[in-house]
């Protein structure tokens, strides 16, 4: 278990990558806050880590809300004690435009959340992590960033932002032992994308093999399996690895 003991906080834990990653980290032997603005939700995944024998608490989190950020690293403490992990995970996406269309105002949320909640995240378990004199955050972004796709462009600028961040924080942590870094996610099937294509009616299945022969690895990866990238990035590891970006996402981000 690469993340034994390690307390981790994931913001964003709805539906796909966010509770895969919550499941995910358990299973390997976090301690994981769960973060998201629907308590039913993140409670159901504290139940369940629970019920299997792992170590979760639910903590409701807008992450457009500075003192709700600070309440998440504070239960943390309160908690365990520690923070030696964050996953930015929580994003909003703008309605499926062309970018010069979308409503500004959703353009400007996807920031605020996608963005903007990192950073705030980032400075409410930085001092935590600064007083360890360790800490790993990692920042979940998307392939869109490196591949500009139809009608993403709003949550493509969000990302985007995100990645910088990654770069900076990076160089400003030098010599505290905390490292920062990002996992561009792709296409994953999990409960958005299964939606996603139940939405295409009797064109889903011919879509859904059209779109896997498009990957390099021959299928669409799962949020579960995407999310290894990210228990790996947060412990020891890769202890030496900080700034970079990590493409989990079969191979996409190089195909045509």
């Amino acid at each position: 278990m690469i993340l034994k003991d390690k307390v981790v906080i994931i913001t964003g834990a709805g539906p796909g990558m966010g509770q895969a990653a919550c499941r995910g980290a358990a299973s390997e032997g976090a301690k994981v806050v769960v973060t998201a603005r629907s308590v039913e939700a993140i409670e159901e995944i504290a139940h369940d880590i629970s019920a299997a024998g792992g170590e979760a608490i639910a903590v409701p989190l807008d992450v457009t809300s500075m003192d709700q950020c600070h309440a998440a690293a504070k239960a943390a403490i309160a908690k365990w004690g520690r923070i030696d992990g964050l996953v930015n995970s929580a994003y909003y996406h703008p309605d499926w435009t062309p970018l010069i269309e979308h409503d500004i105002d959703q353009v400007l949320r996807a920031f605020d959340v996608g963005a903007a909640g990192a950073l705030r995240m980032a400075m409410a378990v930085y001092p935590a992590m600064k007083a360890q004199g360790s800490g790993s955050i990692v920042n979940v972004s998307t392939l869109c960033t490196r591949k500009p796709m139809p009608s993403e462009g709003g949550y493509g600028m969000a990302k985007a932002a995100l990645n910088h961040l990654t770069r900076h924080l990076a160089i400003e942590f030098a010599g505290t032992g905390l490292r920062v870094n990002t996992a561009l996610m792709g296409w994953m099937m999990g409960a958005p994308l299964e939606a996603f294509f139940q939405s295409l009616g009797d064109g889903a299945e011919a879509f859904r093999t059209q779109r896997a022969s498009e990957v390099p690895v021959g299928h669409i990866p799962t949020d579960a399996d995407c999310a290894k990238a990210i228990y790996f990035l947060l412990s020891d590891y890769a202890s030496e690895i900080t700034g970079a970006m990590l493409d989990v996402n079969g191979g996409d981000w190089v195909a045509g």
